[in-house]
């Protein structure tokens, strides 16, 4: 083996780099922690502004309150429904869209008209209102489909997986076609095996997409008992809904400030993506990368 012998200014340069780095990771962590210690402080030491990075007058009142709800258990299921169907259903249509996109237009002749088609949904929409009345009058008001449907098809994860498709080498395809394998053979024991990057890109999209969205909840959910977390959450604790609380919660209430229930909000929303996204962060970058590389 080769060894390399670095001289003076390289190893200054390397132990440079080393420490603006760490410096720099020490900066993205330390409102996260800020953030965590003012969730287990009091509502007084929250307020004076004497918090910094270890909480003072340690309490755990802000995770009682958002914990301590069955309310809270429920819209949680909610929420791990939502992502279970959404994701699952995202990835399907992603799957089954960018496959045909992807093809050369010899072989499907509409591939051009189709991606303006796409392409245009990116650029325009309906708003709010025509997106409303469609949920409505297509009857999945107060069911989780209308957490899930209308955003089944995200046209950017579609772009991302077609220009993976376009990269994979032609050749392993003719080959299976010269074996008689015709294109769900095609796509689904070759291409999907050899995409296991930019599905797990997609995935972590949706999964992040889905577990974030509150407005669509607050919206077309009638009942609050159907709330997903995040519409629970703001409801509960930015809002805190009279609805919610009785005579000894609102008593509890008053020993827990707005600014301790949002960093609780905060922790409570964003561990389970947290936990999720070690398992998948060596895939995004290279996924990303692929997918938005066209030939």
């Amino acid at each position: 083996m080769m060894s390399y012998r670095y001289s003076f200014s390289r190893k200054v340069f390397v132990v440079f780099n080393y420490c603006l780095l760490t410096f720099l990771s020490l900066l993205c962590l330390a409102p996260l922690v800020h953030i965590l210690a003012i969730s287990f402080s009091s509502s007084s030491a929250a307020a004076s502004g004497t918090v910094t990075f270890w909480p003072k007058s340690f309490t755990t009142a802000a995770y009682e309150n958002v914990f301590g709800k069955p309310e809270y258990l429920r819209a949680f299921l909610v929420t791990l429904q939502r992502v279970a169907l959404g994701t699952s259903l995202q990835l399907l249509l992603i799957v089954l869209t960018a496959y045909p996109l992807s093809r050369d237009n010899r072989v499907f002749k509409m591939r051009t008209v189709y991606v303006w088609f796409f392409l245009i949904t990116i650029l325009f929409s309906g708003g709010l209102i025509p997106t409303y009345m469609t949920v409505r009058m297509t009857g999945l008001m107060d069911t989780i489909w209308a957490l899930v449907i209308p955003g089944a098809v995200p046209v950017f994860s579609i772009v991302l997986m077609l220009n993976f498709f376009r990269n994979l080498p032609k050749e392993i395809e003719e080959s299976a076609r010269i074996d008689g394998a015709g294109h769900l053979d095609v796509l689904w024991r070759i291409y999907v095996p050899l995409s296991t990057a930019s599905i797990a890109t997609v995935t972590l999209f949706s999964i992040v997409g889905h577990w974030n969205a509150w407005l669509d909840g607050l919206i077309y959910m009638k009942h609050p008992k159907h709330y997903p977390l995040q519409t629970f959450l703001q409801t509960i604790i930015i809002e805190q809904d009279p609805r919610y609380l009785t005579a000894e919660e609102a008593e509890k209430m008053a020993l827990i400030s707005n600014r301790t229930s949002r960093a609780a909000q905060i922790f409570v929303a964003a561990l389970p993506i947290l936990l999720v996204y070690p398992f998948l962060q060596r895939y995004f970058i290279h996924g990303i990368v692929l997918g938005s590389v066209k030939e």
